[in-house]
């Protein structure tokens, strides 16, 4: 039983090729988001734009606010992820920093990579729904 919950926001971040951009914390082996859990009194908003900066060093724009989610935590056996996700644009090459161990650009139908449940369950339907109405 889940009993204890995480509140993050998350970033969808694509590419000229339509891609995603995921990345994989440190002793993690799921690859997931750019984001990161929100500070006391930290708007998600705020909290996106902040683990952006930390997490690839790059200064971005939120074009749209995707939705919230609930699915089961990547890395915390037992949690809940409640997850504020945003489609948004960097304006920087990006590069690891921080937590992060390691990154990249995946398709939209990437069936290889260790996904985190958020990634696999939501953003991936997201990226390919998006794809089909362009």
């Amino acid at each position: 039983m889940i009993l204890n919950t995480i509140t993050v926001a998350a970033a969808i971040i694509l590419n000229e090729d339509r891609q995603v951009l995921v990345v994989r914390k440190h002793n993690t082996q799921a690859f997931m988001q750019v984001g990161g859990k929100l500070e006391a009194d930290e708007r998600a908003e705020q909290a996106m734009c902040r683990e952006i900066q930390e997490e690839i060093g790059c200064s971005c724009e939120i074009l749209s606010f995707v939705g919230r989610f609930e699915t089961q935590a990547a890395n915390e056996p037992d949690h809940q992820l409640i997850a504020y996700v945003y489609h948004v644009a960097i304006r920087e090459i990006p590069h690891i920093s921080a937590e992060i161990a390691e990154m990249k650009w995946i398709q939209f139908d990437d069936e290889d990579t260790h996904l985190a449940p958020l990634t696999r369950e939501i953003v991936l339907p997201w990226c390919k729904s998006l794809a089909c109405t362009e």
